[in-house]
Parts: C-alpha cells; structure tokens; sequence
C-alpha cells in the first residue's frame, strides 16, 4: 500500500490531489481492522453503525488516541507481534501500547525514510544523536523516546552520542566526532527539550561550530514553553551559538510511527503525502476551516498490525495554510498550539463506555 505513495517527493502532492490516493486505502484499512479487531469492532459499529465507507477523508471514523492507554488494539495474532511501542510518560502514568508487526515495521521504515530524504538526501550521513544510548539500552527507557532515537539511527551512520549516561554533554565525543565529520554535512537528532537543556543551554559558551550539521528535532515542547522558549527562539540561539541554520522542528507520535510532520520553510509542518490532518470543534467534532484552532485528527496509511490509521489526537492546533507551490512543501500547514485541556472532548467518553458495554 505504501510503495505508490513512494514514487513522488514526500511533501509534493496537494491536498486535493493527496486525498483521492488516501480516501481508498483509508476505507480499506477501517475495513480491515474492523474485520480483525473486535474492540475496534465494536467502537465503530456503535458510533459509525454500518457507514464505515467514507466518501470523503472526514467521514473516515476516528477513535481518540487515548484508547491506546486503555485498550489492547491490535489486528493481528499475538504471535506474529514483533515489537510493543509505549508511550512516554512518567513514573505510574498509563501509556499507550502499540503492537507491531513485520509489514508494520517495514511501513514504517519506508515512510520515514522518503520523509527525511526530503532534507537528508538518499546517502547517509554521519550522525551525532544529542542523547544517551541508554535511551534505548536501558529498559525503563525503552518507550517513544528509546523507539524515536533507535528508529532515527537506521538513517546515519558512524553514530556519536553527545550525552552520557546521566545526560551530561560528552564533550570528547561531540568534539571528536567534530574532528572526524564536522567539515562536510553530517546528521543530527534529539527531543526538543533535552537538545535545549542538556546541550545548548550547556555548551552554548565552547566555540562548537555546527555550520555543517542539520538538526532534526522534536517533543517536549510544553517545557520549552514553560522556559518561555519557542521555536522562533529555539533556531535563532542555535544559530548564534552554534552556526546552525538547518533545524527541522517535526510533529509525530507513538501512535503513528513513521509519519511525520515535518517542518517546512514557513516554519509549518506538513503531513507526508501518505498521511492527512484535520481539524475538529472540541465540542461538537464538526470539521474547522484553516484559520480555526481545534482538535488534531491524524490519518496514516502505515498502521496494519492496529487500528492506528485515523486518530483523534489530545493536541490543539491550527491550519494556517494549504499550499500549492514548487518548493516541495505542499498541502497543510499546521502550527500545533497546545495540549487539550484535561476536560473530556465530547464524544471520546461515550467511545470507551460504547466499548465496556459491549
């Protein structure tokens, strides 16, 4: 399902256009996973009925993306499960669980690569992860942040890790890594908030020169928030203290692994041609015009081991533009702006109520 949607740039397809391609493969995957998933099963029926069919991406049935904290999804047998993503979260939290299989991963695999590709080139680069490998070696780390680092490590090559394992900058790594790759482009990623707090706020006064490099970067944005930091700010220090201008911001989710929303030159981010945002009222779940803040619907083709293809995210964003340009960033502009607050959207208590009483 995913090799057609591979043949163009991943950002290239306008929104119309994009849609027609989607809105089959969507069905097909509702229809799938409601065949093979008897929780999900029941969710659609009670709230879809019979009309599962959609003729246009938003009739395509959603479920809130919390029901991954309280519900085993999957569509597949247990046996031919091949890993089990959670989310992040802190010490007694619910996290989400995602069942993978093989096609699964491999959709995945794909997906991400004709993503980064758009910005990283078809050659890998050498890579500096701005984290610990105890991000994934560690077990207690192994959720979205150990998949995240781990994932994004199939795309460079000859790694150096900038922290060490109590998140302290390697000084020696990163400057023999420098020494080794820093005149020619090289590759760069990190969460948000730990390239913030444990290297640039750290070593922003030690000379490194990035000018070569290309960040890709994403999470923990209600801290940086809270440090009153945005993502204007974010690049403009990391341009005045280390020369880097190459600073891709992305929007993605445990949920939905191998889709991401990168960051385009408006500082938007940009469902890949194989995925879709929309936007709906918290309140009555109709769909929002650009220009509207609401709820975030994600759509992805890649999700075939679950029913993750169409989901009613917890984040608060907006559609400022829909673009149709020759510089490789078309379709929807999303500027995400916040969490939900804690209160219930309507209409995602009465999915999981629809799933007990069943």
């Amino acid at each position: 399902m995913i090799n057609k949607y591979l043949n163009n740039e991943p950002y290239s397809m306008t929104t119309n256009a994009k849609r027609k391609f989607l809105l089959k493969d969507l069905n097909d995957l509702t229809k799938y996973h409601a065949s093979n998933c008897k929780p999900y099963q029941n969710i659609i029926k009670g709230l879809w009925g019979n009309n599962i069919q959609a003729k246009k991406i938003e009739d395509v049935p959603f479920i809130p993306v919390s029901l991954f904290k309280a519900l085993d999804l999957r569509s597949v047998e247990e046996n031919d499960i091949r890993s089990t993503m959670t989310s992040s979260g802190t010490t007694g939290q619910t996290v989400s669980k995602v069942y993978i299989d093989a096609e699964t991963s491999q959709n995945q695999q794909k997906g991400l690569a004709n993503s980064l590709q758009h910005i990283l080139g078809k050659k890998r680069l050498p890579m500096l992860v701005l984290d610990t490998d105890e991000a994934f070696k560690n077990p207690k780390y192994m959720n979205a942040r150990g998949a995240g680092v781990l994932g994004m490590m199939r795309y460079g090559r000859e790694h150096s890790f900038a922290l060490s394992a109590n998140l302290e900058p390697d000084v020696e790594a990163i400057n023999n890594f420098l020494e080794a790759h820093g005149s020619s482009p090289f590759f760069m990623f990190g969460f948000t908030y730990l390239v913030w707090s444990r290297f640039h706020e750290i070593l922003k006064g030690h000379g490194i020169d990035l000018a070569n490099g290309t960040l890709i970067h994403s999470g923990g944005w209600k801290k940086m928030i809270e440090s009153s930091v945005d993502n204007e700010e974010f690049r403009n220090c990391f341009n005045q203290n280390f020369n880097l201008s190459n600073i891709y911001n992305f929007y993605g989710m445990v949920e939905q692994l191998g889709s991401i929303f990168l960051e385009g030159p408006n500082g938007l981010l940009y469902p890949p041609n194989f995925s879709d945002v929309i936007i709906r009222d918290p309140h009555t779940l109709d769909v929002l015009p650009s220009g509207k803040e609401g709820v975030v619907q994600v759509c992805s083709i890649l999700p075939s081991s679950y029913p993750g293809h169409s989901l009613l995210t917890e984040d608060i964003g907006v559609i400022e533009s829909c673009r149709n340009s020759e510089d490789g960033w078309n379709g929807e502009g999303l500027k995400i702006i916040g969490r939900i607050p804690k209160a219930e959207i309507r209409g995602c208590s009465d999915v999981i109520s629809q799933q007990e009483s069943v």
